[in-house]
């Protein structure tokens, strides 16, 4: 299959006429980079980068521009050493990068080994488990508390009626501590947090926030995004060393957030009924769900909660006061009820609120079915789910919600639950992933 790729390279290289221009009018690399590449900042020289092994992450000479992930093993003949002082290449389509073929040397590497065709970006849609999650995985009906559960207070070891979460990598969870007006970070195996946003009071400064009700990690530029609900805007706040954000998006009622492997940011305005999503760069954004108004039909939703984006950039949406979860495919008018749909209750087949929403790469759709107390996994194409957590009325034990309304899931396909009236996340590991 490389083979091929490299093959179909050589033919496109062929059919461009290239000119090299003489010296003194040599351009900046940055003014051919017209391919659509990922990019891997945060990763190290040569680092896996993508579903396809062969590739791996690429560094640009000057250390200014994005890193990218390309094609490992272009053969010799097809690279050829950058120009001096500057480090630039005479033909359109490359790119001055270092190379292991060429001893770490500074060669001009073709873009179009780059594409994502070639290279399969390895990332994810946030909230969805790195692994697949097998057709017949189970999860242990007893949670674990690994935040929080110490009643409702604004001390490190407590939270006050929590929102939307996050879990990276490493299992660290990002919490929007919504009534204490911050975002904690909670270490594996920690006994208490950090704040790591806000906790300055409520109110409106760069330093504060107030009421916030979603939290996101956007690794490629190192930062945490919230859903700053009480100023109806979204924040951009860097993880590292740094005691304030910056305003991304206003005058929007944000109630969930997602994002796709592109970086695009999909942004639930439950004021509007929409699902809106920003490019990067774009201050406007366009309607990818709903935008026509509060009502059932199919191009409507009414107060939608979060969201959640597939690879194929469908948008899945809690659409909470009409009991179901939506589709929208990329480009569509209208949506598709997947799950639920028939009222207000307690079937298998109904959903009574339902909150955070993930989907696995089955097109199996987890979703917090808040009113009942529950977790409800519903198999692509079914006509009902199955409870995979909870559903023993309310309650404080830990095999009960009191309100669940965050979802997220770890690497290992572990499941997550800010328990809101509880004050804590509950953690329910994975029992099996094999048949």
């Amino acid at each position: 299959e490389n083979k091929l790729r490299q093959q179909k390279y050589r033919e496109n290289k062929k059919e461009r006429l290239v000119t090299k221009p003489p010296p003194s009018s040599f351009r900046s690399r940055q003014s051919f980079v017209h391919v659509n590449s990922q990019i891997c900042n945060t990763k190290s020289q040569y680092e896996e980068c993508s579903t396809n092994s062969a590739c791996g992450c690429f560094h640009p000479t000057d250390g200014n521009g994005n890193s990218f992930c390309g094609f490992l093993w272009v053969t010799c003949s097809e690279l050829s050493s950058c120009g001096t002082p500057n480090n630039d290449c005479y033909e359109p389509g490359y790119i001055c990068a270092h190379h292991t073929r060429y001893h770490d040397y500074p060669v001009c590497y073709p873009y179009l080994m780059a594409t994502s065709e070639i290279c399969p970006p390895m990332a994810i849609p946030l909230r969805a488990p790195a692994i697949d999650i097998h057709s017949n995985a189970k999860w242990i009906q007893n949670g674990l508390t690994v935040a929080g559960g110490n009643g409702s207070g604004n001390a490190i070891n407590q939270l006050s009626y929590p929102y939307g979460l996050y879990v990276d990598d490493d299992q660290t969870i990002y919490i929007a501590d919504t009534s204490n007006h911050r975002i904690m970070e909670w270490k594996y195996g920690a006994t208490s947090g950090q704040v790591v946003v806000g906790g300055n009071g409520q109110g409106n400064g760069a330093n504060q926030l107030d009421t916030p009700v979603d939290v996101i990690v956007d690794k490629e530029r190192d930062s945490l995004i919230i859903c700053d609900y009480g100023n109806s805007r979204v924040v951009r706040w860097p993880r590292r060393n740094d005691t304030s954000g910056e305003t991304i998006i206003s005058n929007i009622s944000c109630m969930g957030l997602a994002m796709d492997e592109n970086g695009s940011l999909y942004v639930v305005d439950t004021g509007k009924h929409e699902v809106r999503r920003y490019r990067i760069n774009d201050t406007e954004g366009i309607v990818v769900a709903g935008g026509n108004g509060y009502g059932n039909r199919p191009d409507q939703l009414s107060n939608p909660s979060y969201a959640f984006v597939d690879r194929d950039h469908s948008v899945y949406v809690s659409d909470k006061l009409n009991n179901r979860v939506m589709q929208w495919k990329d480009g569509a008018k209208e949506g598709t009820v997947v799950v639920g749909g028939q009222g207000e209750r307690n079937s298998l087949s109904q959903l009574y609120y339902p909150e955070g929403v993930v989907v696995d790469q089955l097109g199996t759709v987890y979703v917090i079915d808040g009113w009942n107390y529950r977790i409800i996994r519903w198999p692509k194409g079914a006509t009902q789910g199955s409870v995979i957590a909870g559903d023993n009325e309310r309650g404080g034990e830990s095999n009960q919600f009191y309100y669940p309304i965050g979802l997220s899931f770890d690497l290992h396909g572990n499941l997550y639950v800010a328990d809101q009236w509880n004050h804590r996340v509950q953690k329910f590991n994975i029992e099996q992933t094999t048949n």
